[in-house]
């Protein structure tokens, strides 16, 4: 499998952070995340207020009673800098101790770039929530935890070497439980609306599949070739 370990002289050198068998199927989620994103900017560009699914979503989300209401705190931390750095610390000296730098690179640039776009994007949608200095879309919570996850499960995908459906359901499964997860986070908290969670996830699923890419092909090219 595209994702498996290259070995060498009897010593791990390299696993692909992006199965090859996955490639296609993921370029095309990419493709139409990158397209929801797309709408729902141009849809709840300069925005002050909830549209009427949000309003709908928010109003059976919003202010839950405990203990749902300290979940959602305790996940909304995890999107925050030192709850994400937790996570991100985790994960990398796990991969470092595994001897697997290209997944610590990816476990760091693909959530870290998710949450640059979503920055990049807020100013262009223009859309407010508890104020006008309150950027909405798309949520850079959402797109951090779902980017974390979907970077993880294409780790596990590879190294299990998953064929290119299951793979791909894996990493499509756990990136929307997160972003599911931690957009009813955002939307409990009155931190965003729910389109804006929407975004985010989308964002993630746009972007961590290409830093992945981008990581092997990086990777590859430095390689040295034997003649």
């Amino acid at each position: 499998m595209g994702g498996t370990v290259t070995v060498t002289d009897g010593k791990v050198t390299a696993a692909a952070v992006l199965p090859v068998a996955m490639r296609g199927r993921l370029a095309v989620v990419a493709v139409l995340a990158s397209l929801v994103v797309l709408l729902l900017g141009v849809r709840y560009a300069g925005d002050t207020g909830p549209g009427r699914t949000d309003a709908r979503i928010g109003e059976a989300a919003y202010g839950v009673g405990a203990p749902w209401w300290h979940l959602a705190h305790a996940t909304d931390f995890l999107g925050d800098p030192g709850g994400a750095l937790l996570l991100l610390t985790a994960g990398v000296v796990g991969c470092l101790r595994a001897r697997r730098t290209r997944a610590a690179v990816l476990l760091l640039v693909g959530p870290g770039l998710a949450v640059g776009v979503t920055r990049l994007l807020k100013p262009l949608a223009a859309r407010t929530i508890n104020g006008d200095d309150n950027l909405a879309f798309p949520s850079g919570h959402t797109a951090f935890l779902t980017a974390f996850a979907l970077a993880l499960a294409l780790l596990a995908a590879g190294r299990s070497g998953l064929g290119p459906t299951s793979g791909t359901v894996l990493a499509l499964a756990a990136a929307s439980a997160a972003g599911a997860l931690m957009g009813w986070a955002q939307v409990a908290t009155g931190a965003h609306y729910p389109t804006d969670t929407v975004g985010g996830c989308c964002t993630a699923l746009a972007v961590v599949p290409a830093v992945a890419w981008a990581v092997d092909r990086v990777a590859a090219a430095r390689r040295p070739h034997k003649g």
